[in-house]
């Protein structure tokens, strides 16, 4: 078995926070049996909600969530990433952050990054503004030395932003992870073709977890969730319903694409 290995959990998260843990730690208990080092979960898996929920919801980095998945991750010696949360602000009530968090094998908070780039759009159908609940963070995106590599953070609509990713790979990221919310009408225009543009000119693999389906009668994401390589090939890719996208990352790919096209 791979010492590589990892996955990808695509969720179809509502506003019942309960029922959205029950199937995260269902998919961590496949990702266990299966072998993974690393599992990786979707952007605000706990919660896809209105204000009042969204706001309730939230909590502290050191709560009960965050917690729980730490000490799964010391149970099961595997790394973990919470795509992204809504991280309660001290003396804020009106707004949260968008936070991603990698747990290390140990149960250690290795980093954590609060989303910088908001989605504030009108789509046919569909009106977003992250901005009304979301406090945009302000540190870039960090880079950490992990046993399977230098893994980078980020959150969907970064993906939009490629000197994000420059900047990640002047940092020697070698793995970048990416969890989403994609509508649908924008990840069928341009959810690959981004996944891939990122890998390519940044020489690395993404890792990008997926929201997927129906979450509310307003709202449908477009799921997708998908693995790509430093060459731009897609590894593995699940296109709808919950569960595991499985791939291996192979190091020497990474060194081989460096080696062909220098860009360091």
């Amino acid at each position: 078995m791979s010492t590589n290995r990892v996955a990808l959990a695509q969720m179809t998260s509502t506003a019942d926070v309960a029922a959205n843990l029950s199937c995260a730690f269902s998919l961590l208990r496949e990702a266990v049996d299966g072998g993974a080092r690393l599992l990786a979960y979707p952007e605000v898996f706990a919660c896809i909600a209105g204000r009042k929920e969204k706001l309730a919801a939230a909590e502290a980095l050191d709560g009960p969530i965050v917690s729980a998945f730490r000490e799964h991750a010391a149970r099961h010696g595997l790394m973990i990433l919470l795509g992204s949360l809504h991280e309660r602000i001290p003396g804020d009530s009106q707004r949260v952050h968008n936070t991603s968090v990698l747990i290390g094998s140990g149960g250690e908070l290795l980093a954590r990054y609060r989303k910088r780039k908001l989605f504030d759009v009108d789509l046919p159908g569909v009106r977003i503004r992250e901005s009304d609940t979301i406090e945009a963070g302000r540190e870039a995106a960090p880079v950490v030395e992990t046993a399977l590599g230098r893994i980078a953070l980020t959150i969907c609509f970064d993906l939009r932003f490629s000197e994000i990713y420059r900047d990640l790979r002047a940092e020697e990221a070698e793995i970048v992870c990416v969890p989403s919310n994609f509508t649908a009408p924008t990840g069928a225009a341009h959810w690959e073709v981004l996944l891939r543009a990122r890998a390519i000119e940044s020489q690395v693999f993404v890792l990008a977890p997926a929201q997927e389906g129906q979450h509310n009668p307003r709202y449908r994401s477009y799921g997708h969730s998908m693995v790509v390589d430093p060459w731009g090939r897609v590894l593995a890719e699940r296109a709808s319903g919950t569960g595991l996208v499985w791939a291996e990352l192979d190091t020497g790919v990474l060194r081989e694409v460096r080696a062909t096209i220098p860009m360091g």
